[in-house]
């Protein structure tokens, strides 16, 4: 018969794994104190921007990406990169380079980004790109299109946003000017910008009308016998 003999921890190794997870468990915390700090700075900078106030919102876009260049927001389902905000309250403030340069750095690390296509295709229409510009803006407005399509069909909270399909409309309408044989860039722009600033209000449109559901739903259920 074979005996087997457990070794009992000495106290270095008992010092040891105490040691690691507690640095394990360090770090866990950190990571979401980080996120915590990230995810306010990006909030902060949304209000100032949806305010009309693009440099206190590029401050706090500034200090998100140093917190974490590789952060990407998740409002429910809608996904932007920190750069994509960067570059669009620059453009707000119109520092045209610093917007593109952002914009450029947002869509190599998050390339579905469609808000950052969107306002780089105005970017390099402004730029004397035309070409590229359109080809951008057209990814943009079709690929956002599609999104909601999808998350409309295929999600529950699919329901809550652009429910009117405002936007989806806009989308189709430039989107045939743009293959038209009549373009106008000065149209182009004011449209686009519409459509990022209608997307923009309708994170916060849908959180707010899903919530709304859910206190009727548990209201009602509240009341039944």
């Amino acid at each position: 018969m074979k005996i087997v003999n457990f070794k009992l921890e000495t106290p270095k190794v008992k010092l040891f794994h105490f040691s690691f997870f507690t640095f394990y468990f360090t770090l866990l915390l950190l990571s979401g104190c980080m996120a915590f700090q990230v995810g306010g700075e990006i909030q902060g900078g949304r209000m100032a921007l949806m305010y009309g106030d693009p440099k206190v919102a590029l401050a706090h876009f500034q200090r998100a990406g140093e917190l974490d260049p590789n952060y990407i927001t998740n409002f429910t389902v809608f996904q932007e990169g920190v750069w994509t905000y960067v570059g669009r309250a620059n453009y707000a403030a119109g520092k045209f380079p610093d917007a593109r340069q952002a914009l450029e750095r947002a869509l190599s690390r998050y390339e579905d980004d469609y808000l950052a296509r969107l306002y780089l295709g105005l970017l390099l229409g402004r730029d004397g790109d035309p070409q590229r510009g359109l080809k951008e803006i057209e990814a943009g407005l079709k690929g956002l299109g599609d999104w909601l399509d999808y998350i409309d069909y295929y999600t529950h909270v699919g329901r809550y946003w652009d429910p009117t399909k405002k936007i989806r409309a806009e989308a189709r309408r430039n989107l045939a000017m743009i293959s038209g044989r009549e373009m106008n860039w000065q149209e182009l722009t004011r449209n686009v910008e519409w459509i990022g600033e209608q997307i923009e209000q309708e994170i916060d449109r849908a959180s707010k009308d899903e919530l709304q559901e859910r206190d009727r739903d548990s209201s009602d259920s509240d009341h039944q016998p």
